[in-house]
């Protein structure tokens, strides 16, 4: 994988560090900044004056959880997909919810792949390490570039 700063907003700590180590299984060995609230989330990619934030010239994938305290991951989903700058960074949604309606809502916002998180510990390990094997083949676009319409 190029070199993307992995964002990951997770308030369980258990699914923090099996979603890392999974990731690790599966050869992801980029750089993960941990947020454990959404607030910290909006504080790390975002500065007082509402612009990007989050380290220049690095490319940053998020990997996002729904039901976060202080601030929900659908708000830190909309503001990023709102924000000229952001938009283009990829988000995953990592949620145990796996209601038709969310998914769908989720989508609507601008994510670009919706995960439920298999409430089984081998079924989640699995998803996390055949995710990481995507993160492997996946481009990520340059931040704050603004493409031509074709």
């Amino acid at each position: 994988m190029e070199e993307v700063k992995i964002v990951l907003v997770e308030d369980d700590p258990g699914h923090s560090r099996l979603i890392e180590k999974n990731l690790v299984r599966s050869k992801i060995t980029n750089d993960v900044v941990k947020f454990s609230d959404g607030q910290q989330a909006i504080d790390y990619l975002f500065n007082e004056n509402n612009s990007f934030n989050a380290e220049s010239g690095i490319k940053h994938l998020v990997l996002l959880d729904l039901n976060l305290p202080v601030v929900d991951g659908y708000q830190i989903l909309k503001r990023m997909k709102s924000e000229e700058k952001t938009k283009n960074i990829p988000v995953i949604i990592l949620t145990t919810t796996n209601d038709p309606r969310e998914v769908s809502k989720c989508y609507d916002l601008g994510c670009n792949v919706y995960i439920s998180k298999p409430l089984n510990y081998e079924q989640f390990s699995e998803a996390i390490q055949k995710l990481g094997l995507f993160l492997s083949i996946v481009t990520v676009p340059e931040e704050g570039k603004i493409y031509a319409d074709y």
